[in-house]
């Protein structure tokens, strides 16, 4: 079974690996429903999903509704305003077939404008607020993508007690010297204010760059079991960061493996090797 620990202050203990359920966007139900074995199997006992996922929370909602109380739910609204967020808040609620969820997450909050109208008066995290205050969610949090994402998610912090963060984090994405510097930045300071550190892309490999694509990742991931072991013991071995699948249901038997299997975080040489042999790129340049 994979280890679960404290999700930041939030009260739920979480496994340490998360469901992302951009995997569960455009697949079958019978394919979704193979999905939720492998999760019961392994014991995750959280996913995070969003609005924005195709049919993610449909595809989700027989599971809860199967399983009570198994799963800690997150979604997201990519909303900006105070009145697009409270509308989609509630379809969600609807598509999910539940009276709340744990986690409302203002998703990919990375740029300067949509940041400064979501977080300002009329914005997106007053319906979160509101949404709290009426019991239909408890905590909330703010995810993103990209090179300013821990520095966004910083002000993010500033601005607002977010209960989690999410942000890419792989040993690649870590070569880079000033991304590097931000994250750690970012994770000094979920450490001080016991907030929920969640990351994403462990098994990215690089873009398709015309290539054709044989995965249902907007990126080329890494495919062999080898391979996805070291690249998710490496995220693993930082012990306060969960880690997020990735958006390809055939990729989840392989991590979800590695994630039992994991003991300690291979060396920056095993790493190295890792990326060279895979011809490893930065995703976010």
């Amino acid at each position: 079974m994979i280890l679960r620990m404290p999700f930041g202050a939030t009260g739920h203990h979480s496994s340490r690996v998360i469901f992302g359920a951009a995997a569960l966007g455009s697949v079958s139900k019978a394919e979704a429903d193979l999905a939720l074995d492998l999760l019961l199997e392994h014991g995750v006992n959280h996913i995070d999903v969003a609005a924005g996922y195709g049919d993610a929370e449909l595809r989700i909602a027989s599971w809860l509704q199967r399983n009570p109380g198994t799963f800690f739910v997150a979604t997201k609204t990519g909303e900006r305003s105070y009145r697009g967020a409270r509308e989609q808040i509630r379809r969600s609620l609807d598509r999910l077939g539940v009276d709340r969820v744990d986690s409302i997450q203002l998703h990919n909050l990375v740029d300067v404008i949509d940041w400064d109208t979501a977080l300002s008066a009329g914005g997106a995290l007053e319906a979160a607020i509101e949404a709290r205050e009426e019991g239909l969610v408890r905590f909330i949090g703010v995810t993103g993508h990209g090179l300013s994402v821990p520095e966004m998610h910083r002000r993010s912090l500033d601005r607002f007690a977010f209960d989690s963060v999410l942000a890419p984090y792989n040993f690649v994405q870590m070569q880079d010297p000033r991304y590097a510097e931000t994250f750690e930045g970012l994770a000094d300071v979920c450490a001080e204010r016991n907030v929920a550190l969640q990351t994403i892309k462990c098994l990215a490999r690089r873009r398709w760059d015309g290539r054709p694509h044989t995965a249902a990742t907007w990126y080329e991931p890494l495919r062999d079991q080898a391979d996805v072991d070291l690249a998710v013991h490496w995220v693993l071995g930082r012990p306060e960061a969960f880690l997020l699948t990735t958006g390809d249901v055939e990729l989840l038997p392989r991590l979800l493996g590695a994630a039992e299997r994991f003991d300690q975080r291979p060396t920056d040489e095993q790493m190295t090797e890792l990326a060279s042999r895979a011809h490893a790129e930065p995703l976010f340049v």
